[in-house]
């Protein structure tokens, strides 16, 4: 057996991890040595107790390692390791980063350029909104964006990166061959095509509860800085926070309002020292030069002539001078999203800039 079929045999094991792995490996000196250790050997390493031992005893390595390359294959997904030199650099930079990762789609090394946006399950409309702006904009700067795939503001993230044909990750709860929620078993294929899903659990495991914590970890671990856009005060989605603060990730918040439930953890949060967060930008400022040095570069003025469509009309819109978002929506009927992210991409291609009061105009007015 390699390497890669040894860990898979060992990430089927309950509660085992990366940590005992190494610890094993540390005591044992390879992967097969573990696999032959007697029952008492086992109990004898470090964090491994009568548990976890009588489950690596009980480990059919052969089997599980066929079941898992099998549904690997049927679903598209790969299957790669912690010692692979593809593996994740800022996932593999964290505590506990997952032995095991499950990939359907891409992973590219443009990818280490990311934020997180995660939130409610019980999303407000402006909650949706928002995240789904903000996945736009992030998309449109070059700008990956991560998330979990849940209802609500997971959700329109990932919608948003999409829209604006951007990169988007996912990460399960559950295997690969069990997507969670069902209802996102088509916006799951969408993300495939434009990023990648992927979930450090077995192919064939079930969305359990414990699952999700675990999940949070991988969403700050492949991102530079976490934005939440709404949380209770008890959110499971302020539990990634936690995990961004351990992993020295930048944290953001949206606001919300006073008196809406939803708008309890994030305010919190703020008042706790996350940086204020209304668009992306926000998040670019805070993150520095390490963020900006990688966004999608401007292009020459000459790319007006190459304008069509909503940008043709908003490009020429903006002849007269200073033109406000209000304005632009109202001539041409584009929703809140679209010009947003209509907005960001001519300001990408050097032809407008942005003004105070939420206003735009042409780059030489």
């Amino acid at each position: 057996m390699t390497d890669l079929e040894y860990l898979i045999a060992l990430n089927s094991v309950p509660d085992i991890g990366i940590i005992r792995i190494k610890n094993l490996l540390e005591r044992f000196g390879g992967f097969e040595e573990i696999f032959r250790a007697s029952r008492k050997q086992l109990i004898e390493t470090d964090k491994i107790g009568p548990a976890i031992a009588d489950a690596v005893m009980a480990c059919d390595r052969l089997k599980i390692v066929e079941r898992e390359i099998k549904l690997a294959e049927l679903s598209g997904a790969r299957i790669m390791s912690y010692l692979d030199a593809d593996y994740p650099l800022s996932l593999k930079q964290i505590y506990d980063p997952p032995a095991i990762l499950y990939v359907k789609g891409e992973i590219r090394p443009e990818d280490a350029n990311s934020v997180a946006i995660v939130g409610s399950r019980r999303a407000s409309r402006y909650g949706l909104q928002t995240a789904e702006r903000l996945g736009m904009e992030f998309a449109a700067r070059g700008i990956t964006v991560i998330s979990g795939l849940a209802r609500g503001i997971d959700a329109a993230g990932h919608k948003g990166a999409l829209r604006a044909k951007g990169r988007t990750i996912a990460v399960l709860g559950s295997g690969l061959a069990q997507i969670y929620p069902s209802e996102h078993l088509r916006l799951a294929g969408e993300i495939t095509g434009n990023g990648a899903i992927v979930s450090e659990f077995p192919m064939a495991c079930g969305p359990h509860r414990e699952n999700f914590p675990r999940r949070n970890r991988i969403i700050s671990g492949l991102s530079l800085g976490i934005v939440v856009v709404e949380a209770a005060k008890n959110s499971g989605a302020l539990i990634t926070t936690d995990f961004a603060l351990e992993q020295g990730r930048e944290l953001f918040a949206v606001p919300g309002q006073a008196c809406s439930p939803v708008s309890r953890g994030t305010n919190a949060l703020i008042r706790q020292g996350a940086k204020l967060t209304e668009s992306a930008d926000d998040v670019i400022e805070e993150l520095g030069e390490v963020l900006k040095s990688r966004l999608v570069p401007s292009r020459p003025d000459s790319a007006a002539l190459e304008l069509r469509g909503a940008e043709k009309k908003v490009f020429d819109l903006l002849g007269g001078g200073p033109v406000s978002v209000d304005e632009i929506i109202d001539e041409t009927e584009l929703s809140v999203p679209e010009a947003s992210v209509l907005l960001t991409g001519l300001e990408l291609k050097g032809l407008v800039k942005r003004l105070p009061g939420q206003s735009y105009a042409r780059k030489d007015i």
